[in-house]
């Protein structure tokens, strides 16, 4: 498959991977490459497993063609989410977060556990809607926590700074409370969107 990409490009090199671009019968495709690192070996088929089962709920990019050492899916276009804040207004940030929650939500209901996300900054990628990229360490585990991570981050010192710019001001005690109301059962998370949405 791999073969067939047309005008392929480097884009980025990470720790793991190296990442690559380009089109694939006219469509443009991101390409991620892994490192000839034998710790490291079973990563793309890990993500290339979990964007199989979370493609299914509208998350991740779309994976398109998977192999042991690279994994072919559709490029997603968009801003780092602390870009996309700075640039945007109070309800559009709003919005975006409420989406990403619902992503998170939808991760704890499956049992999977993405990491990341504390400081999703490059794993969260925004154009119209958020698209969660970077699965490679993903796992399963009974007491998944993306969306109480992900409060944290909304919560954290630099984002609040970032936030209260725009108006929108989130009470860590309140969010931590919510979030252990949360953690419970996953019973109260209309709870957290409803606060969200009126801050």
């Amino acid at each position: 498959m791999l073969n067939k990409v047309k005008d392929k490009k480097l884009f980025s090199e990470g720790k793991r991977s190296f990442f690559y671009t380009g089109k694939l019968n006219n469509t443009k495709v991101g390409i991620k490459k892994l490192k000839e690192r034998k710790d490291i070996r079973h990563a793309l088929k890990n993500e290339a497993n979990f964007l199989k089962i979370l493609n299914k709920h509208k998350i991740g990019p779309r994976l398109i063609y998977s192999k042991n050492n690279y994994i072919i899916y559709h490029f997603v276009e968009g801003i780092p989410i602390e870009e996309f804040i700075k640039k945007n207004n109070k309800q559009k940030i709003k919005s975006i977060i409420i989406k990403i929650l619902n992503q998170c939500f939808v991760l704890d209901k499956l049992k999977i556990n993405k990491l990341e996300m504390t400081n999703p900054y490059k794993h969260i990628l925004i154009k119209t809607n958020p698209v969660m990229i970077d699965f490679e360490r993903c796992y399963h585990t009974e007491k998944p926590k993306n969306l109480t991570q992900f409060l944290q981050y909304l919560t954290s010192y630099r984002l609040s700074l970032i936030l209260k710019q725009k108006n929108i001001k989130i009470n860590k005690k309140e969010i931590i409370k919510l979030a252990k109301q949360y953690k419970k059962g996953y019973s109260d998370f209309n709870k957290i969107k409803k606060y969200i949405s009126k801050v």
